[in-house]
């Protein structure tokens, strides 16, 4: 395994120029259902990857690298990357694209052509998660991957700004929801800064966001995670409702939704974005000790 090159000796990365002669060539035609858009300049890459904090020696696992504008960026700073692409064409090219930047390295790169919602653990165990997410699958595609690949302990992704906030989000803040709390079951996350139209081709109609997160125990183990997620589904599917009223129908009644909110020592007039995770898991622990 080639060592990664280091930090004082900056390399070229892929450029405008190079974004579209690789579009080109390819037959590409950067689609906003699929999200595509590339970063085409080299100073944000470097932003991104300083932002992640991946360290020499580390796997870093990438979602959609599309043309490797980011995957160079992490081969120079990582032992390994595996770039997981729904994309053939991207797919196929990019170990070729490496290869042609970073002479030598394309070995330490693995590609995994599939849906990253359909993978379910990757080889390797990477430590590290970075990646510029497309916009309508980001919180589920994260969501996914802290679920089913236990050894990333930390990482950083790009999404749609308003996403980002929603991310972060903690406890009565308005932007407080379901992706800020499942995202906090598994760890806990921070802006990392925000990201200008401008350095992607197409530009974007909105800014991206950068969402910094590290790993941290679970909020408790007495209780399955789906159960957990279960009870956020249900307090925001109803945002203005109280707790005993939204969480009515997945407790079986109201009465019974009570009676868990108090034992988890709940106000049952509250609100679900008032709650953080811990307060959600209660509940969920609550519920299943009753109906032993």
């Amino acid at each position: 395994m080639n060592e990664p090159a280091p930090a004082s000796s900056p390399l070229p990365l892929l450029s405008a120029v190079d974004i579209r002669r690789l579009a080109e060539e390819l037959g590409i035609r950067p689609t906003k259902s699929r999200g595509q858009n590339f970063v085409i300049d080299g100073n944000t890459i470097r932003r991104i990857v300083s932002a992640a904090g991946v360290t020499p020696g580390e796997h870093v696992l990438e979602v959609g690298p599309g043309l490797g504008s980011l995957t160079l960026g992490l081969v120079d700073v990582a032992s390994h990357v595996t770039a997981i692409e729904i994309e053939d064409a991207f797919a196929q090219r990019l170990p070729a694209t490496i290869e042609e930047f970073r002479p030598g390295r394309s070995a330490d790169l693995t590609v995994i052509h599939s849906d990253a919602l359909k993978v379910d653990g990757v080889e390797g165990e990477p430590t590290a998660l970075v990646a510029n997410l497309p916009y309508n699958v980001a919180v589920p595609v994260l969501l996914h991957l802290l679920a089913t690949v236990p050894s990333l302990k930390h990482g950083l992704v790009m999404v749609q700004n308003e996403v980002a906030d929603r991310l972060v989000a903690g406890p009565g803040s308005r932007t407080y929801g379901v992706p800020s709390v499942k995202a906090a079951w598994y760890s806990s996350a921070r802006k990392a800064g925000v990201i200008g139209k401008n350095v992607f081709w197409p530009a974007p109609q909105i800014h991206s966001g950068l969402v910094h997160f590290e790993r941290r125990e679970l909020p408790r183990t007495d209780v399955e995670r789906r159960d957990v997620f279960r009870v956020i589904d249900a307090a925001f599917a109803q945002r203005r409702k109280t707790l005993r009223a939204a969480l009515a129908g997945w407790a079986g009644s109201a009465a019974a939704a009570e009676e868990a909110l108090v034992a988890a020592g709940v106000d049952p007039q509250a609100r679900g974005e008032a709650l953080d995770v811990a307060a959600f898991a209660a509940i969920a622990a609550a519920r299943a000790a009753a109906l032993k």
